[in-house]
């Protein structure tokens, strides 16, 4: 255990020394900075495009109060951009819900339902995430929802009881702006309060590489891809299944624990 945090303190000494040094002194650290994979840039809090520009990336992330997760703008970057504030869900914001689900629906694979469902419907399906003790969140920029992320069990039978599973939908035209980035983090967050060990990810269209690509950068690895289990649009479509674990895993055993611990 010792050499990981030995290993983890050299890469944050490594990413504050780039990102504090002079353009010149950055572009000589690339070479290094290219051969951390995925997994250990979002460790240190370094960007791809950061280790293979040698510039600052527009925004950061940095985690505030339990269950909350805001991006602010870089200071290195000189642009303002609101902030994006993840909170828990409200009755008043599933209209807006409702609208990026419907999106989703009906122009993409994020979704296998192929009619829409009502507002109401919305606000049922949130309530029996809400009763499982499991979080349903909101990002919202600018006064407006712009994404919405929630958990729900994986199976109903009781052995899969620490097990769940995530859901991430961001607002038509605003991918890449580090909303579902957001939203999964302050997700993964809420969830390790709660007694659940495994988060999987259930990600339709093998082709997908946004939501793999954010998947792996928090942890999740592939488990597997189960050929043409959809047919949407004319045409079959996998699903991809990846997996993390939540907090110590299955290194030990899980605790008594009651529904709402974790809201």
């Amino acid at each position: 255990m010792s050499g990981i945090w030995v290993a983890g303190g050299q890469l944050l000494l490594e990413a504050a020394n780039y990102l504090g040094a002079s353009q010149h002194s950055r572009y000589q650290q690339l070479r290094a900075l290219r051969e951390i994979d995925e997994h250990r840039l979002a460790d240190i809090g370094v960007t791809r495009r950061e280790a293979l520009t040698g510039l600052p990336d527009k925004t950061e992330r940095r985690p505030s109060r339990a269950g909350t997760m805001t991006m602010t703008t870089s200071e290195l970057a000189g642009n303002a951009a609101p902030s994006i504030l993840v909170r828990d869900a409200e009755e008043a914001d599933m209209d807006a819900i409702q609208a990026i689900y419907t999106h989703h629906v009906l122009h993409g694979f994020a979704s296998f339902e192929e009619t829409p469902p009502s507002v109401g419907e919305m606000l049922a399906r949130r309530e029996a995430v809400l009763a499982l003790g499991l979080p349903y969140l909101a990002a919202e920029q600018g006064g407006r929802i712009v994404g919405y992320s929630y958990a729900t069990s994986y199976r109903p039978r009781p052995a899969y009881r620490h097990t769940i599973e995530d859901s991430i939908y961001v607002a038509d035209g605003l991918g890449g702006r580090k909303i579902g980035s957001t939203l999964l983090g302050a997700l993964i967050a809420r969830c390790e309060a709660g007694p659940w060990r495994q988060m999987l990810a259930n990600i339709g269209d093998s082709g997908n590489a946004g939501s793999i690509g954010l998947h792996r950068r928090f942890g999740f690895e592939p488990v597997g891809t189960l050929r043409s289990t959809g047919f949407k649009f004319g045409r079959w479509v996998d699903t991809v299944l990846m997996q993390r674990s939540l907090g110590p895993g299955d290194e030990t055993l899980p605790q008594p624990w009651t529904a709402g611990s974790a809201r």
